[in-house]
C-alpha cells in the first residue's frame, strides 16, 4: 500500500495496536510520529522488578504467531530475527480442588490421551469432537471477522451458508459459551475449563456468545514463550519502529486532540506544544474518547453503546519467590468448585468467592528447571471499578491478597516467601495506568450475542482519527491489538488515496 506524499501521522499510544499501526504506516511512506504517556513501550505489557529479575504483569503467551510474522515481513524483517520464540508444547496444566490434574497439549492426539485418563473414553471423544468444532468455527470467521477491518453481516452470512449445517451448528447461535459446553461434554470440569476462555476476553461463559469457543483453536494451533518475557516483543516494536525512523516520544501524555472543520487536524501535548497531523491513531481504550479526556471534539468519536458496558478486570500478582507443593509448569489454572462462586459475584460487581487463579511460572516450560527463587504471575478475574473511581480501597486490596494466597494454600501451593499487597495491581490500579478504562482490561463486554458488531472500528465517527488496540474491532489480545492497528494504518492509507 502506497499513502500520499506528505502525510504526517500521529499515534497515541505505544502499545501493540499502536506500534503495528506506525510500522504499517511508515512502510506505506508516512511520517509517523507516536506519543505515548508512560516510559515504557507496551501498554498493557508490562514488567514489575523482582529479585528474580522483571516480572511479566500483563500478558504472557503468544498465539497466532502467522499474525507477527506477517508484520514483521511487511517491513522486511523475520520476527525470529527479533525476538527469541520457544514453542510450548505442554499449552497448560489444570487443577481441581478434587487433586484431579489435566494437561493439554499443542498436539491434538495427545490432549484426547490426556482426557481420557482425566475423564474416561467417552470425554476423549467429547474432546475430539470439540476441537474439530472450535477448529472450524475460526477457519470460517477469522477471514470476515478478525482479518477484515469491520464485522459485515453480509459478508459473515456468506461465510456461514457456504459453510452448511456444520459451521451453523458450531456457532450455536443464540446459546453461550457455558450452554454450548455442557452440551458438549458430560464431565463438569471440562466444561468449566474451556468456559475459562471467556475470561480471556473479560467475560462470563454464561452471558458471551458460543462462537468464542474458536479461541481453543487459536491456542491449540500454538503457544509460544518469548525469552525475556513479553516486554521483549514491545521493545522489539520499539527498536524497530525507531530503526524505520518512526519519532517514539516515551513520556509524553496527549492533553487534547485538535480539529478544523470537521475534522482531526493535530494533537496538544501536555506541554502545550501543538502537533499537525493529516491522521491520527488513538492506541487506547475507547471509552477515554467518549468520555472527552482529550476534549469535547472527540466525545463523539465512538457511541456510548460501542464502549459500555464494561468488560471484567483483574488482580495481577508480580513477584519472586520459591514455590512448594503443587507441580507447576509454564501456565497453570486452578479451579474453584463451583464456577457460579466465580461470575455471580462478578456479575454484582463483588469479588469472586471461589475464582479459578491463573497462575504463570515465568521460568518454567519447555523443560526449564529453575532453582531458587523464581519469577510468578498470578491472574484473579475481578469487577472493574465505577466511572467515578470508586469500588476499590485499601481494605479491599487485603481482601484480595489474603484471599488468594489461602486458596492457592488450599489448593497445595506454597511460596516462600509469600507475595506482598504491594506486588499486586489492582481494578483501581489499571483504571490509573489506563484513564477511562474503568480498569477495565478489554474494553467493551463481550457479553450478548452481538456485542462484537457494537466495539469500534478503525474509522471513528470523527474525521482523521482512528482507533486500534484491544477495545477496538477485533477484539482484546495480542494478536488481535497486532491486527487492529494494521487495520487502522490500512483504512488512513485506503481514505487518503481515495481523495488524492
Amino acid at each position: 500500500m502506497a499513502t500520499r506524499e506528505g502525510q504526517k501521522v500521529i499515534v497515541i499510544g505505544a502499545g501493540i495496536g499502536g506500534l503495528a499501526a506506525a510500522l504499517s504506516l511508515r512502510a506505506s511512506g508516512a511520517e509517523v510520529t507516536v506519543f505515548e504517556r508512560h516510559g515504557h513501550p507496551g501498554g498493557k505489557i508490562r514488567t514489575r522488578a523482582s529479585a528474580a529479575g522483571p516480572v511479566d504483569t500483563g500478558p504472557t503467551v503468544l498465539t497466532l504467531r502467522r499474525n507477527f510474522e506477517s508484520l514483521f515481513s511487511e517491513i522486511g524483517a523475520r520476527l525470529e530475527d527479533h525476538i527469541d520464540l520457544v514453542a510450548e508444547p505442554l499449552l497448560a496444566r489444570h487443577f481441581w480442588p478434587d487433586g484431579s490434574q489435566l494437561d493439554l497439549f499443542a498436539d491434538r492426539a495427545a490432549s484426547a490421551d490426556a482426557v481420557g485418563v482425566f475423564a474416561g473414553t467417552k470425554a476423549s471423544q467429547e474432546f475430539r469432537l470439540f476441537c474439530d468444532r472450535a477448529s472450524l468455527l475460526l477457519d470460517t470467521f477469522e477471514a470476515p471477522v478478525m482479518r477484515a477491518r469491520r464485522m459485515v453481516p453480509r459478508d459473515i452470512a456468506a461465510r456461514t451458508l457456504a459453510g452448511g449445517l456444520p459451521v451453523l451448528r458450531a456457532m450455536a447461535p443464540m446459546r453461550s459459551m457455558d450452554a454450548a459446553l455442557r452440551s458438549a461434554f458430560s464431565d463438569s470440569r471440562l466444561a468449566q475449563l474451556f468456559g475459562r476462555y471467556a475470561t480471556y476476553v473479560g467475560g462470563a461463559p454464561q452471558l458471551s456468545p458460543a462462537i468464542l469457543l474458536l479461541i481453543w483453536a487459536a491456542e491449540e494451533g500454538g503457544v509460544w514463550r518469548i525469552r525475556g518475557g513479553m516486554a521483549s516483543l514491545a521493545g522489539a516494536l520499539h527498536r524497530l519502529a525507531v530503526a524505520n525512523g518512526i519519532d517514539v516520544q516515551l513520556g509524553t501524555p496527549i492533553k487534547r486532540l485538535e480539529c478544523q472543520q470537521g475534522r482531526v487536524s493535530g494533537v496538544v501535548t501536555d506541554d502545550g506544544i501543538r502537533h499537525a497531523a493529516t491522521a491520527v491513531v488513538f492506541n487506547g481504550d475507547p471509552a477515554a474518547l467518549q468520555r472527552g479526556l482529550l476534549g469535547i471534539a472527540a466525545t463523539g468519536a465512538v457511541s456510548r453503546r460501542a464502549v459500555s458496558p464494561r468488560s471484567h478486570s483483574a488482580c495481577v500478582w508480580a513477584f519472586a519467590a520459591t514455590p512448594l507443593g503443587a507441580p507447576l509448569v509454564h501456565h497453570n489454572v486452578f479451579f474453584g468448585t463451583d464456577p457460579a462462586t466465580e461470575f455471580g459475584p462478578l456479575a454484582r460487581g463483588a469479588l469472586p468467592q471461589d475464582p479459578a487463579l491463573y497462575v504463570c511460572a515465568q521460568d518454567r516450560g519447555a523443560g526449564a528447571a529453575p532453582n531458587g527463587q523464581e519469577r510468578f504471575e498470578i491472574i484473579m478475574n475481578a469487577p472493574p471499578v465505577s466511572d467515578t473511581g470508586t469500588g476499590w480501597d485499601e481494605e479491599e486490596t487485603l481482601r484480595c491478597h489474603d484471599s488468594t494466597i489461602r486458596l492457592l494454600s488450599e489448593r497445595g501451593l506454597h511460596f516462600t516467601p509469600a507475595p506482598e499487597p504491594r506486588a499486586m495491581t489492582t481494578p483501581a490500579d489499571f483504571a490509573r495506568l489506563f484513564p477511562g478504562s474503568d480498569g477495565s482490561l478489554y474494553g467493551r463486554s463481550p457479553h450478548g450475542m452481538m456485542a462484537s458488531f457494537l466495539r469500534p472500528t478503525a474509522r471513528s465517527n470523527l474525521p482523521g482519527l482512528y482507533l486500534a488496540g484491544g477495545g477496538v474491532h477485533p477484539g482484546p489480545g495480542i494478536p488481535m491489538a497486532l491486527l487492529s492497528g494494521r487495520h487502522a494504518a490500512a483504512a488512513i492509507v485506503s481514505d487518503r488515496t481515495s481523495t488524492s
